[in-house]
C-alpha cells in the first residue's frame, strides 16, 4: 500500500508540471478563443533566455527579471506583428498564425542562445524529504512539492484575476466577440499584449521547472503535447480545470506505467512497455465522448 500511495503522490505532483504548461494554453485561449500552437516554444525559448542570461554573468534573479522582458517583448511584437493584422478573422486562421509563430521561435531561439542542451539550477533539490519518508515510508521529491506550491500559487492568483479584476472580465469579454468588445470602448490590442504577457510569464516558470528538471534543450518545445490531455479533461477555458486535469494525467499515467503492462501481459501476452506515453491520450479520447468540454469547460449552445 505504501508503493502505492508512492506512485500516486508522484503522479499527482508530476501532473503539476503539466498544469504549468496547460495554463498558459487556456490564458491565451480565454483572451482570444484561439488554440496556441506556440506555447510549447514560448517554454523553450523562456527557459532558454534565462539560461542564456546566466551563461552571460547575471546571477539568478536577474536572469529572470531578463527573461521575463523577453517575454514581454515577444508579447508585444505577437500583438504588432500577427494579431493585430488578425481582428475578426477565424480562429482555425488564428491556429495556423501560432504554428507559423510556433516555427520561428524554434528557429530564433537557438540563434540567439545557442542549440546546446544545458542543465539549470534554480536551487530546487530533486531528493526526497526525510521527514515524510521517516515518519510515512514514502519518498515524495522536495522538488515536486515546491513545483506544486508554485503552480498552485499561480493558479490561485489567476482565478481571481480573471474573476475579479477589471481587466479579467475584459479579457474575457474579448474571447467572446472581438467585434462586440471593441463597440464597447475595450481596447483589444493592450488586452492582446497584456494577455501574451501574462502567459510569457507563465511559459517562464514553466521553462524555468521544467528546465531544472530534465535540461534545457530542444525537447522543452513538446512539453506542449503532454498539455493537450490536461486541456481536454480540464477544459480550455478554466484555470482551475488545468491543475484539475493535470492532476488526473499525472496520477492516471503513473499509475497506468505501473499496474497496467504486468495486466495487459497476462491477458494478451505482449509487451507493453511504454504505455505511459500513449495512455494520457486514450484515456482524453474516452473523456472527449462523456464530456467534450472538460469538467470545468463552458457548454456552448448554438441557436440557428
Amino acid at each position: 500500500m505504501q508503493f502505492f500511495f508512492e506512485v500516486l503522490i508522484g503522479g499527482l505532483l508530476s501532473g503539476i508540471m503539466y498544469s504549468l504548461v496547460a495554463l498558459g494554453f487556456v490564458l491565451i485561449f480565454k483572451a482570444s478563443g484561439v488554440f496556441n500552437f506556440a506555447q510549447g516554444a514560448m517554454v523553450y525559448l523562456a527557459a532558454l533566455s534565462v539560461v542564456g542570461c546566466m551563461e552571460k554573468g547575471a546571477p539568478i534573479w536577474l536572469a529572470v527579471i531578463l527573461a521575463f522582458l523577453v517575454m514581454v517583448v515577444f508579447g508585444v511584437l505577437t500583438e504588432r506583428i500577427v494579431l493585430r493584422r488578425m481582428v475578426n478573422q477565424s480562429p482555425i486562421s488564428l491556429f495556423m498564425a501560432t504554428i507559423g509563430l510556433a516555427f520561428f521561435v524554434q528557429g530564433a531561439a537557438p540563434l540567439l542562445w545557442g542549440n546546446q542542451p544545458r542543465g539549470l539550477d534554480i536551487g530546487l533539490v530533486d531528493e526526497p524529504i526525510p521527514y515524510i519518508l521517516d515518519t510515512f515510508g514514502i519518498v515524495v521529491s522536495r522538488f515536486d512539492l515546491a513545483a506544486a506550491g508554485i503552480a498552485a500559487a499561480l493558479v490561485l492568483v489567476l482565478a481571481l484575476f480573471f474573476q475579479y479584476t477589471r481587466v479579467g472580465r475584459a479579457l474575457r469579454a474579448v474571447a467572446d466577440d472581438h467585434q462586440a468588445a471593441m463597440s464597447i470602448g475595450i481596447p483589444l490590442q493592450h488586452i492582446w499584449v497584456m494577455v501574451w504577457g501574462v502567459a510569457g510569464f507563465v511559459a517562464l516558470v514553466a521553462g524555468m521547472l521544467w528546465g531544472a528538471r530534465n535540461g534545457v534543450q530542444f525537447a522543452l518545445t513538446f512539453a506542449a503535447l503532454k498539455a493537450l490531455p490536461v486541456l481536454i479533461l480540464g477544459g480550455f477555458t478554466s484555470v482551475p480545470g488545468a491543475i484539475v486535469g493535470g492532476l488526473i494525467i499525472g496520477a492516471s499515467e503513473k499509475l497506468a506505467e505501473i499496474y497496467l503492462p504486468p495486466l495487459m501481459q497476462g491477458v494478451l501476452e505482449g509487451n507493453f512497455g511504454g504505455i505511459e506515453g500513449w495512455f494520457p491520450y486514450v484515456l482524453a479520447l474516452v473523456f472527449l465522448l462523456v464530456r467534450p468540454e472538460g469538467l470545468f469547460g463552458e457548454k456552448h449552445i448554438d441557436r440557428v
